[in-house]
């Protein structure tokens, strides 16, 4: 081989590459970020088919200076696609994993803090308190106002706790439900609940038992944790039924940004501030997230009463298809119509199965429905853990009539706020003998 065929197989080589360098940048955009919208660019099959099949380019053309710049402007947008394919592949990693992994993290977090109080197992004094209230026995002292907290969405409920409210009154005893915005801010509902207590203890002169169920109870706990200087002479105990305390993985896994799929917060923000006229931080204050940040601020005061209640929803094929525990809600329309809001009735019984096997498939852990048993114990609270099934629902919408030989939601809730006072009791025993 003379120098002249040397020289042209040299000349050769770096073309051959070029070309090879130019068919990878237009394959590897398929798989890189080149829009401002972060989304991912695509090519047509086309442009790929041509780009294998790129001509060698001869020695004729190679020398000149519009060749040399096409391939310098190859050579840069191939190593700028490959520096933005890198961060693009670990942001998408990392969005998979942050929605495959949701909230199992967080779950049960109260429980795993050395630094909060542990709790007490009250079950089976609470069973023995049921017993002999469905024998027609009650202690529950008329010298007191008992003041009711509904949970989420209960604005959108006429019968949430009407049952329990008409079955206090009959025993003789003054009992309310709280009128807040179910769908408000857990701060904002803290200060109207504030007020609620001052006014009734201000107009009797009487001390006041909370029962707060679902987010009602996050909202009375927050009251009496952040106005308890205010609140210490006015308020006898509080028990939570139902409530997640440390947090929700439903909130969570609804409210994470950054996650593969529907943009479910979207639709809960079009939901609950535009159709139900509600706040998003309702909701938002319900995520583990929130949940931490409060509680690191805001703890329940050790010498409050304080019971804590959780339970587990029944996840039978029959339990599913059972219509027999409905709510009516009331759902505002879309149009100038009369009524002003349409009536529907909910079949909540089958939805909590149904979220209930949901939770459990996902994170292997047992639910009411809604929220999980782990997350609904508070710290330093006397806690109650019926095996009982039962789910989110029965609280609020059960009756004698779903099964008479069983105890019904009020006569639950007269039993939990009956411990309530047994612990206070013993509290204030307790306390006398320190101060002696």
């Amino acid at each position: 081989m003379d120098a002249t065929d040397t020289n042209r197989e040299e000349s050769r080589v770096p073309h051959m590459e070029l070309a090879a360098i130019a068919s990878e940048e237009l394959i590897e955009p398929l798989l890189s970020n080149n829009g401002h919208d972060g989304t991912l660019s695509v090519v047509p099959e086309s442009v790929l088919a041509a780009s294998t099949a790129l001509p060698v380019v001869d020695e004729t053309t190679s020398n000149s200076k519009e060749d040399r710049s096409r391939n310098n402007i190859a050579d840069v947008q191939s190593d700028q696609t490959r520096k933005n394919g890198i961060p693009l592949f670990k942001g998408l990693i990392e969005r998979v994993r942050r929605t495959l992994r949701g909230s199992a993290d967080d779950i049960g977090w109260l429980q795993r803090a050395p630094e909060l109080p542990p709790v007490e197992d009250g079950t089976e004094r609470f069973t023995s308190i049921l017993e002999i209230i469905r024998h027609d026995v009650h202690m529950l002292p008329n010298t007191m106002v008992y003041l009711l907290v509904p949970g989420l969405f209960s604005n959108h409920g006429p019968l949430y706790f009407t049952t329990t409210k008409a079955y206090f009154s009959k025993m003789g005893l003054t009992c309310h439900i709280a009128k807040i915005h179910s769908e408000a801010s857990v701060e904002k509902n803290a200060r109207e609940i504030k007020e609620y207590i001052e006014e009734f203890h201000w107009g009797s002169k009487k001390r006041v038992f909370l029962l707060g169920h679902s987010k009602g109870g996050i909202d009375a706990a927050a009251a009496l944790s952040m106005y308890w200087p205010d609140l210490k002479d006015k308020v006898a105990g509080l028990a939570l039924a139902q409530s997640p305390y440390g947090g929700s993985p439903i909130a969570s896994d609804i409210m994470r940004e950054g996650q593969i799929g529907v943009n479910v917060r979207k639709l809960f923000e079009i939901l609950i501030c535009k159709v139900i006229k509600g706040d998003l931080q309702a909701l938002e204050d319900l995520t583990y997230k929130k949940r931490m940040e409060f509680l690191e601020k805001h703890q329940l005061p050790l010498e409050l009463p304080v019971v804590s209640f959780h339970t587990e929803a029944n996840i039978s094929p029959a339990a599913l298809a059972t219509l027999s525990r409905v709510a009516h809600a009331e759902l505002p329309t879309f149009a100038p119509l009369s009524p002003p809001v349409l009536p529907v009735v909910i079949p909540l019984g089958a939805t909590m199965v149904a979220a209930a096997q949901l939770l459990q498939t996902r994170y292997h852990e047992q639910s009411d429905g809604l929220v999980l048993r782990s997350d609904a114990e508070v710290p330093g609270s006397v806690v109650v853990r019926p095996t009982r099934k039962l789910d989110h629902a029965w609280m609020v919408y059960s009756s004698t009539k779903d099964e008479p030989l069983e105890a019904d939601a009020s006569q639950v809730c007269e039993a939990l706020l009956t411990l309530v006072m047994e612990v206070g009791l013993r509290k204030n025993h307790f306390r006398s003998i320190q101060e002696e």
